[in-house]
């Protein structure tokens, strides 16, 4: 046996004889912010020991949206299969876990409360500690899972169903707010499109979300419809409708002009408040120079159009892109096990299973400290024609 597989029978894990020694942990996350019911057992390895998720997307797409209480019941109804098979994919009990850690901010909370009160069960069971877990923070810190060599701190872009934020990490739970979503974050925009689309009704895009959806019919050898750029969705389907004098379920002609001139117009969004973001990161000396590196989660973050302007963004501005695997981009119970490994690590945010009366659910919840006004005053222009000149250098 090697020192640090004996070491670790003990409960220690060797790093080396110059950094010395730290405990080997092993946490189970539980993840039910929304309609994904996941749960996984991470160690400070950075090993996925076990996971399961259970997906409710089929099942809202049917109904046209998330309903919670149809999540709630869901997430009831899967819960404890997810944790069994987590826990018996990683070959470990209750009582071999150092933690619990599960998402308790933000999200619906009808959903959050299925996950928080069998994560309290779970606690006073094995008699564990409790780590409560802020959903957005653990999509920001899951590429540290996957990159080693990604140190703190960096700049994280999180594109989601729910959230746009743009910030930068100084450690595991300190965030400077650079800017947020004001009204719907692109996800949410994404579905919302596809919906009124009535992309589900067509054979090729049946099982996709709204965001999928719209990813592959922009895909299609067509035209950009730049009069979608300039006027809301909505608008333009209405138009069209009412052009070819469509009823019920019939599909828009260009729909597949107007995906791509809306997934366009998402882009360009994001990447020129990106380019801002940048610049005032570079005013305010905010980064060294050696962390010039930007991390990019959520759901959004799989439509490979938006991340490869997001990488031309990137490197016009001298900074490094790193993005998760997709599977590990949406929600999942991996990103809260591990968040709770970092902060164990930390010893932050840790409760006795004595002591859980004082960790509750939070349905909305900021991010860090918010400076945008900061970067408001600032007054900060993007050069003129600078997203046109990306878009042609992805050509």
């Amino acid at each position: 046996m090697r020192i640090n597989q004996i070491l670790r029978l003990y409960g220690i894990h060797y790093w080396n004889t110059l950094q010395g020694f730290r405990a080997y942990s092993k946490v189970l996350g539980i993840e039910t912010s929304c309609d994904d019911t996941g749960c996984a057992i991470v160690d400070s390895d950075r090993n996925i020991l076990g996971e399961c998720l259970q997906s409710q997307q089929q099942i809202h797409l049917d109904f046209g949206g998330i309903i919670p209480p149809v999540a709630r019941d869901l997430h009831k109804q899967n819960i404890n299969n997810v944790v069994t098979e987590a826990l018996q994919q990683a070959q470990v009990s209750l009582n071999e876990l150092d933690a619990i850690a599960v998402t308790v901010k933000p999200g619906l909370p009808l959903s959050l409360l299925v996950g928080m009160n069998t994560a309290k069960e779970l606690s006073k069971i094995s008699r564990k500690p409790l780590i409560p877990i802020h959903h957005m923070e653990a999509h920001a810190l899951t590429a540290r899972l996957v990159d080693k060599n990604l140190k703190l701190p960096f700049v994280v872009l999180l594109l989601s169903g729910g959230h746009c934020l743009l910030a930068v990490v100084n450690k595991i739970n300190e965030f400077l707010l650079l800017g947020q979503s004001i009204d719907d974050a692109p996800g949410e925009a994404l579905d919302k499109a596809a919906r009124r689309l009535q992309l589900k009704n067509m054979k090729e895009f049946r099982y996709c979300c709204g965001g999928q959806a719209i990813e592959k019919a922009a895909m299609k050898d067509c035209n950009f419809s730049y009069s979608g750029l300039k006027n809301a969705v909505r608008m333009q389907i209405l138009k069209s409708e009412k052009k070819h004098e469509l009823k019920g379920d019939e599909i828009i002609p260009e729909v597949y002009d107007l995906c791509a001139s809306f997934q366009y117009a998402i882009t360009k969004h994001i990447c020129t408040r990106l380019q801002r973001g940048f610049e005032f990161i570079d005013r305010t000396k905010l980064l060294p120079e050696i962390n010039r590196t930007l991390v990019v989660s959520g759901g959004v973050a799989s439509n490979m159009f938006i991340r490869k302007h997001l990488n031309l963004v990137c490197d016009n501005m001298n900074f490094k892109l790193v993005v998760p695997p997709p599977r590990l981009c949406t929600d999942n119970g991996i990103m809260i096990a591990w968040n709770g490994i970092e902060k164990f690590n930390e010893n932050l945010d840790i409760y006795t299973y004595d002591n859980l009366d004082k960790v509750d659910i939070q349905s909305k919840a900021p991010l860090g400290k918010n400076i945008s006004q900061q970067v408001t005053d600032m007054g900060i222009r993007c050069p003129s024609g600078f997203f046109n000149k990306l878009f042609e250098q992805n050509k």
